[in-house]
């Protein structure tokens, strides 16, 4: 009641300062959120030509050829921050050095570091928290340099702290201002408070088409009337406004839940509307990076489209609406493939689509690859069984003991195709099927004895030895014929392929909250470095004769991989330094 009873003046004066001081407030948080990011700018500067000096180091010393990123301690002497730690890490993950760490190589995979996840995605990460590794907390600053990620990071200590606060003396002086500006709003407000009353008598006689004196003498009245209009005239606009936002609002939210790339475009090849997926879409067709969707013009790959469009756009042809001209093509990029639409309106504005069609086409091209090493993989035991049966029926005075000889050979070869049959099956199964497997709480050094107790008599034969390295109480929650499946298999790779009187070690390494970390490890022959990117493709073979002599169908480790994958884990093969292979994986736990 209290407010109701105040003048007009009075009203304007605390709306004004009411205004103001919602203003002051925004530029108050405006300038501590401007200066705490200026700190962490400085900060990171620091951190960024430090993380510079040290990749100039290791390009001129040629730390990364040699991988003598040990060499990295003499660096340490020529920076002057005592506190700045310094790691090295792979692109795969692995921490090559770390400055703070002596015994770096037994650090775990650092790829789901925050930092380096942001620095993976636009090339500069930073992070606050705490390393379970030294036990302090850390500011980190992680650079993409194409190789490896090099990551410097300081001591969060009170020192660092106070430096990223915020200077507290903007607060005081708008304070000051504050003041100086109620009075200032006061003063003006007793002038002003005359001049709205006119305004609001000038409005009711303009709104009634009456003839306006402009020397008409007003007395003071309530604002209630030219408020009322004012507002009314607001809440029409603002309704509409609200409608159109809505509609925008849910459109835009559509075109984001799309997997589709989409942008509109006017006449005049301006953006109406895009989504994130097409920006992100065009930055991976683009020979450029970081374009936007007005730049989508110059992008090399989208010429032969979008000269289509373009030649609609410029000619006089007036479009039906029931038949709008669309255009379509498909293209490939770095391994990615992408099919391109684009639809011209009545108006002459289009859209551009862009969807991501790798999966479905490298299925495509992956069974067809795949029928034709079956058809062939299938061939050659078909072929020798057909040939001894054909010898043995053609050739009737053939003696028993050839007899039994092709026949065994034909057994041999059609055991051989059951072998092959029974590994594509479990391998479609595996990818096709896989949430149908029925899965329990397994022990893998059970599991594990098993499998090496079935394989036993061939590892005498090859005078194998066998160290498993796993504790008891290791379970995994998955399919215990799957599970068995990737020792049995990895095993017998050892087995024909590896050479005799070798070591196997199956090791448990590493564990965390969600996964247990194995390797896998033999002291035999090893694989060519060229081969080793491919050696999980189905069919392939190192020497593509050594499988049909050692009985393999060339689906063991596709298998194994595919076993790995649905137990939510990830597997990678290499070579050990000292002579042999090493799978290094990981399996969910229970």
């Amino acid at each position: 009641m209290i407010f109701l009873k105040q003048t007009f003046q009075q009203r304007i004066f605390f709306y004004f300062l009411a205004v103001f001081l919602v203003f002051v407030s925004f530029v108050l948080v405006f300038q501590y959120y401007r200066e705490k990011e200026y700190r962490e700018d400085q900060l990171e500067v620091k951190l960024d030509n430090i993380s510079g000096f040290v990749n100039q180091f290791i390009k001129q010393n040629h730390l990364a050829e040699n991988n003598e990123y040990s060499k990295l301690d003499s660096l340490k002497r020529l920076i002057p921050e005592k506190n700045i730690r310094i790691t090295i890490i792979g692109k795969n993950g692995l921490v090559k050095y770390d400055s703070s760490v002596s015994d770096y190589k037994s650090m775990e995979n650092h790829g789901s570091r925050p930092e380096i996840i942001k620095a993976f995605d636009n090339g500069i990460g930073s992070n606050i928290r705490h390393s379970e590794t030294t036990g302090h907390d850390y500011y980190y600053y992680a650079i993409d340099f194409d190789d490896y990620y090099i990551r410097c990071a300081i001591v969060y200590n009170v020192e660092i702290e106070n430096f990223l606060k915020t200077e507290r003396v903007f607060i005081f002086f708008m304070i000051i201002l504050f003041l100086i500006v109620w009075g200032l709003v006061w003063m003006v407000t007793r002038r002003l408070g005359e001049f709205i009353t006119k305004l609001r008598d000038f409005a009711i006689r303009a709104g009634r088409d009456e003839n306006i004196d402009t020397d008409f003498r007003f007395k003071d009245s309530d604002f209630g009337d030219i408020r009322k209009q004012i507002v009314q005239i607001y809440s029409r606009l603002k309704q509409t406004k609200d409608e159109l936002t809505s509609e925008k609002e849910r459109l835009f939210n559509h075109l984001e839940a799309l997997n589709e790339g989409i942008a509109f475009f006017n006449s005049e090849k301006e953006t109406l509307l895009v989504n994130s997926h097409f920006i992100h879409y065009i930055n991976l067709i683009s020979e450029k990076s970081a374009i936007s969707a007005d730049e989508v013009f110059g992008v090399e790959k989208l010429k032969p489209i979008l000269k289509k469009v373009l030649t609609v756009l410029s000619s006089d042809q007036v479009i039906d609406p029931k038949s709008l001209p669309h255009f379509s093509k498909t293209i490939s990029k770095n391994e990615m493939h992408f099919k391109i639409e684009s639809i011209i309106f009545k108006d002459k504005s289009f859209e551009i689509l862009i969807s991501d069609i790798t999966k479905p086409e490298k299925r495509r091209l992956l069974k067809q690859q795949l029928t034709s090493n079956i058809a062939h993989e299938l061939k050659t035991p078909l072929s020798s069984i057909k040939g001894y049966l054909e010898t043995i029926m053609e050739s009737e005075d053939l003696p028993s003991e050839k007899k039994a000889y092709f026949t065994e050979r034909a057994y041999m070869q059609s055991e051989r195709l059951t072998l092959l049959l029974n590994d594509i099956s479990l391998l479609n199964n595996i990818e096709d099927a896989g949430d149908l497997f029925e899965v329990k709480t397994i022990k893998l050094r059970e599991l594990t004895t098993e499998v090496l107790e079935n394989l036993e008599s061939r590892l005498n034969d090859k005078g194998i030895k066998v160290f498993l390295e796993v504790e008891d109480h290791v379970a995994v929650y998955g399919n215990d014929s799957l599970l068995s499946s990737i020792f049995q298999n990895l095993i017998e790779n050892s087995i024909n392929y590896a050479g005799e009187n070798i070591e196997i070690r199956i090791k448990q390494y590493l564990e965390d909250e969600k996964y247990y970390y194995f390797s896998y490890s033999d002291s035999g022959k090893g694989v060519p470095e060229e081969h080793l990117a491919r050696i999980f493709e189905r069919f392939y073979r190192v020497d593509p004769g050594r499988a049909r002599a050692t009985g393999g169908t060339g689906l063991g480790l596709s298998i194994v991989k595919n076993a790995v994958q649905l137990h939510r884990g990830e597997i990678s093969v290499r070579n050990r330094k000292e002579r042999g292979l090493e799978f290094l994986f990981s399996l969910a736990r229970d």
